[in-house]
């Protein structure tokens, strides 16, 4: 059973005078009865001896010494389950882990925060306060000088999860800067995450006392990685950390969910992590149409920045149409103009064969000409149309085109002819490709060291040509051009699409520049400079998008790919509403891990262990409040002041008017209108309560215009 602490235990010398109080009480009888009847009455039975006043009863005085006994009671302010180290002396060094692994359990932990601070200013401790992820604004993770309880409380409020990993080897630092004078209390709310400087942040804590690691008992966190591109399905793999023992784990279901950008369920799949798994998968299948809307991929009630992944262009299958310059070859495919180039982009697009003039009757992301040497003067006409409103068109070389007069819908001047390189009639062998330059949608791309290139066509020399030309062989040729049409693109690749001038087409390089251009086309990268693409929108520790601060920096577009989630730049989305791209956490976060092992010393912790005490002052006052009204009725009734069906009303109406009061002595709670979920003490079925309403009230907010608090 837990102990039961008096807090303020002086109060309890008022039971010393309880005798003389129900002493002077008893000589208090009650007023005496008045009755109307005739004065003749006053003679009858006359006596002589002396009267004596009428005692108290004895149930009103018992009544009495209830009331006065609760009264102490309340005053001493007696708590069920108190921590046994909240009335130690000293400083109290609270470190908190706020990364975006505490979110999912935040409530927990802000309401043993709580009760640790009402300890501290009971026991007039001082406090520190560190938290171990690097502020927002970019500055360097600090710790207070020791403060009160009461204006620790205030700091702790403004504490809250961001969406990135915490640096421990910071908060240490920060912590060996304070020199306290006596040793005290450290508690640590750990996130339950292995980075390897656990026992650094740990041993920088005991030097202040004895120190308590509070970890989470319910289910681990888990992330949600982004999703990758199969055929029609997106494949979205769960990840959570491996048991601290390596035993056999219970399953684990999580729902993943597709949601548009109007906050729409699109699709709802179960993911079930068996025993001890760490890692699970989930399919979901999109027609091509719901698919493109997609906004974000998330774990149902998780709530945390870990739990959702944002989705821009490139994860939207978008339809590309293929044109091939020498329809005869179709019947021969591994010499076909398109065969290469249609399974190279079936897994990333929808992909449409045909005339030029019927796939732009269509909607159409992307569109590749290969080896089409002469356009129609309509075919040109509605090609180039199509590129002014924000088309890219894609054009690979070859004979027919290597043959034709002047084309408008090329991004350079072309020689005409081909170039060879290499050969039985030459010296020279065929060429490699040179790295990509930055400005380049390529940059960032590895080329393997086998892709030889041994015919091209040549661009005439212009003075823009190199800023045109996004790929080069080793020689410094152009391999591939490209030049802005209105808000559109045309690129050229100076070789063919399939194995007749290059081996370019049998390469996963292919593959990968194909890649680019389709998010050229979606909108996704492509302004010339390479410019940084600007925060748009940003996700806070809890998964929801809100408006960038100031402290946001831009991401330059070459560095985007390998640009990780942190203070500069949080996850969001970062570009302009018409093309932006997607910087999501759980990207760069490694393998998850729990801790292990603790230095010697060191005390577990759950945070129920902490939270679970119980205030009996409020009940024990109120009930002494009810108790003395109760003796106020019951004394007018003596007096004949009141009659029983009236004395029982006022005692129910009592009761009715104080029980309200005493249920919501949360105050807190009752500021604002909230969804509510009652407390079973298993800790499973209130965290999947808690989660989702957490879940029930975001839609709420988004959806509609009601304004509702945490639950």
């Amino acid at each position: 059973m837990p102990p039961v602490v008096l807090l303020t235990p002086l109060a309890l010398a008022a039971f010393a005078a309880l005798p003389l109080l129900l002493w002077l009480l008893r000589l208090t009888p009650p007023a005496p009865r008045r009755l109307d009847f005739p004065a003749v009455r006053l003679l009858l039975g006359l006596s002589a001896d002396q009267d004596q006043p009428a005692r108290t009863p004895w149930w009103v005085l018992l009544l009495r010494a209830v009331t006065l006994t609760l009264i102490i009671l309340g005053v001493a302010h007696p708590v069920i389950g108190s921590d046994p180290a909240a009335g130690r002396r000293g400083t109290l060094v609270l470190a908190i882990d706020n990364g975006w692994a505490s979110a999912s359990d935040w409530e927990a932990r802000q309401t043993t925060l709580r009760t640790l601070l009402e300890h501290a200013e009971r026991a007039e401790n001082t406090v520190v306060l560190v938290a171990t992820a690097p502020p927002a604004d970019g500055s360097p993770v600090t710790a207070s000088q020791p403060m009160p309880a009461s204006m620790a409380r205030a700091a702790v409020q403004s504490i809250k999860p961001v969406p990135w990993p915490v640096d421990r080897t910071a908060a240490a630092a920060a912590l060996d800067k304070i020199r306290l004078k006596d040793r005290g209390r450290a508690v640590w709310l750990c996130d339950g995450l292995e980075d390897g400087t656990v026992t650094g942040l740990a041993t920088a804590l005991q030097r202040f006392g004895s120190l308590e690691v509070v970890l989470a008992t319910g289910e681990p966190v888990r992330l949600l990685l982004p999703p990758k591109l199969l055929g029609d399905d997106l494949t979205v793999t769960v990840r959570r950390p491996l048991s601290p023992d390596k035993s056999v784990a219970p399953p684990s279901v999580a729902w993943v969910r597709a949601i548009d950008e109007g906050g729409h369920v699109l699709a709802r799949e179960s993911v079930t992590l068996a025993g001890n798994a760490a890692v699970a998968t989930a399919h979901l299948n999109l027609p091509t149409e719901l698919r493109n809307r997609l906004g974000r991929i998330d774990l149902e009630g998780a709530g945390s920045s870990g739990s959702v992944v944002l989705l821009d262009e490139r994860w939207r299958r978008h339809p590309v149409g293929l044109v091939a310059g020498n329809p005869l070859k179709a019947d021969l495919p591994l010499l076909s103009d398109l065969f290469y180039l249609e399974r190279a982009l079936t897994p990333m697009a929808e992909v449409r064969r045909g005339e030029a003039n019927e796939l732009l009757q269509r909607e159409l992301t992307l569109l590749v000409l290969a080896d089409v040497g002469h356009l129609a003067s309509g075919d040109s006409g509605k090609i180039a149309a199509w590129v002014n409103d924000g088309g890219v068109l894609v054009r690979f070389a070859g004979p027919n085109l290597a043959a034709a007069d002047t084309d408008p819908l090329l991004p350079v001047r072309l020689r005409r002819g081909e170039r060879s390189i290499g050969g039985a009639m030459s010296w020279e062998r065929p060429l490699a490709l040179a790295p990509f330059p930055p400005e380049s949608p390529f940059s960032g791309l590895n080329i393997p060291a086998d892709v030889r290139v041994s015919t091209q066509v040549l661009a005439e020399p212009a003075p823009d040509l190199a800023a045109k030309t996004w790929s080069r062989l080793v020689d410094g040729t152009p391999l591939v051009t490209a030049s802005r049409l209105g808000q559109g693109w045309v690129v050229l690749v100076h070789t063919t699409a399939n194995t007749e001038w290059s081996n370019l087409a049998i390469s996963g390089l292919f593959v990968d520049m194909l890649d680019r251009l389709l998010t050229l086309g979606q909108g996704v990268s492509g302004e010339e400079g390479n410019p940084p693409l600007p925060p748009f929108q940003i996700m806070d520790g809890f998964g929801r998008l809100t408006s960038p601060p100031g402290s946001v920096s831009p991401i330059a577009a070459a560095a985007f790919a390998t640009t990780r989630a942190g203070p500069h730049h949080p996850p969001g989305f970062y570009g302009t509403a018409r093309a932006r791209r997607a910087l999501n956490l759980s990207a760069g976060i490694p393998a998850l891990r729990s801790i292990t092992a603790l230095p010697s010393g060191v005390s577990r912790h759950g945070f129920a262990d902490l939270a679970r005490e119980i205030d009996l002052k409020p009940g024990l006052l109120t009930a002494a409040l009810v108790l003395a009204c109760l003796d106020l009725l019951l004394a007018l009734h003596l007096r004949g002041m009141l009659r029983w069906h009236r004395t029982a009303g006022l005692v129910l109406l009592l009761i009715l008017a104080v029980s309200p009061a005493y249920a919501g002595s949360d105050s807190d709670a009752a500021l604002e209108t909230r969804l509510a979920y009652i407390r079973t003490g298993d800790t499973g079925v209130d965290t999947i309560s808690r989660r989702g309403l957490a879940a029930l009230t975001r839609v709420l907010v988004e959806r509609t215009a009601v304004v509702l608090g945490e639950p």
